[in-house]
């Protein structure tokens, strides 16, 4: 076998977002692209803001000696220092620039992360469902993913947490806004949570951290917030990227935050930042760093992705499917009409549209609409929708 058996038993269940966009680029070229509606992939399709453009011109004419060296494996001094001050407003919590890592999006800080705090056989509790890639990031650095079930609505579920959290937790995982369902957690829920977590640590006598992954933090509708989660609790590492905001995904620009009353908070960065190094990371991109350092508060008009949503959720509603709308992000989890939501996404490939099985999110019985695509897409999409909505609800 030319590759290690785990990453040929990886390669199978692999990510269904990935396997759903190559059958994308299949369809198109039967059909044409403008008649495939691909709603697979979170790859946000909105140009990032005008000030994006000018400060990238004008670092680019930057002609300074040495710009584009190695630098601390944490990134550049200036750059940490904009980023803490701007999550300290933000967290309501004084995070010095020490705390902070630049680092090659939200997917390497989760990776550094989980590389500075696990041991072999250290659990890492997620609500379900969870983007996918969490259960490899885990697997990266010998911990055990362990997913428990959100309630209905996708909020988190305390009693099945706390029942979840033993003698190997290390951390609980959290993303909000939340991919794949769009749920924003509430501040009293993220303050019971906190309280939650301190009494087991204390039970257990045993660090357990928070690590929340925010990539859509800026993506929110209807009034919503994302409240500071290290108000929540003390022993929380954020991580985030530019990749949503700033519409920056090729970039692969992030970081990670400690909250700087962990216990030995300065082993834990010096740990972190090892992580960074030893991974093959090295250092966040130097270019990207500058940018996004000039910066910080500025993020893409969502109204298209707004736009996006309510048509959609206005069209499934009419069409008889059930859902949780979306507070923040940008997509849409469905229930299938139908138990086997695979089959249900091959259905609606018949109809040309693409979409994620639940299943790939660790819950099956549920399908990903990723909203982030242009208009005509949506509104494409729905003659399919409420042909589907006819046959399976009898919808007019």
């Amino acid at each position: 076998m030319p590759v290690a058996k785990k990453i040929a038993e990886f390669s199978q269940r692999s990510s269904w977002i990935r396997q759903m966009f190559e059958e994308g680029g299949r369809l198109c070229e039967l059909h044409g692209r403008e008649n495939v509606f691909d709603f697979s992939l979170g790859n946000p399709n909105l140009e990032p803001p005008p000030d994006f453009q000018r400060v990238l011109e004008e670092l680019v004419h930057d002609h300074t000696p040495g710009r584009h060296g190695y630098m601390s494996n944490a990134g550049f001094p200036e750059v940490r220092e904009a980023v803490a001050d701007y999550l300290s407003q933000d967290q309501g919590v004084e995070i010095p620039a020490c705390n902070v890592v630049m680092t090659c999006g939200a997917g390497g800080a989760l990776n550094v992360i989980f590389k500075a705090i696990l041991d072999p056989g250290d659990e890492v509790i997620v609500p379900r469902p969870y983007f996918v890639e969490y259960g490899f990031y885990v697997d990266n650095h010998g911990g055990l993913l362990r997913p428990v079930d959100a309630t209905e609505d996708f909020d988190l579920d305390l009693a099945a947490l706390e029942g979840a959290i033993g003698e190997r937790t290390r951390a609980v995982l959290i993303n909000s806004p939340h991919n794949p369902t769009g749920r924003v957690y509430s501040e009293a829920t993220l303050a019971r949570l906190g309280e939650l977590l301190d009494s087991k640590c204390r039970e257990l006598g045993r660090l357990i951290y928070l690590v929340s992954d925010e990539p859509y933090r800026r993506i929110v509708y209807d009034g919503n917030r994302v409240a500071p989660v290290m108000q929540a609790y003390a022993n929380t590492i954020i991580a985030s990227s530019y990749s949503k905001e700033l519409s920056l995904a090729g970039e692969r620009i992030g970081y990670l935050a400690a909250h700087p009353a962990i216990p030995q908070v300065e082993k834990l960065m010096e740990g972190l930042i090892l992580a960074n190094r030893i991974l093959g990371f090295v250092n966040a991109p130097a270019l990207m760093q500058r940018a996004v350092a000039r910066l910080q508060g500025v993020a893409v008009d969502i109204t298209p992705y707004q736009r996006n949503r309510d048509v959609l959720c206005s069209a499934l509603a009419a069409a008889g499917f059930s859902f949780f709308r979306p507070q923040g992000a940008f997509y849409l989890f469905p229930k299938t009409p139908i138990a086997d939501d695979v089959a249900f996404c091959r259905e609606l490939q018949e109809h040309l549209v693409l979409a994620v099985p639940g299943s790939g999110f660790g819950l099956a019985g549920h399908f990903r609409l990723a909203y982030c695509v242009p208009p005509q897409v949506v509104d494409g999409a729905i003659p399919a929708f409420q042909r589907l909505g006819a046959k399976y609800f009898g919808a007019p």
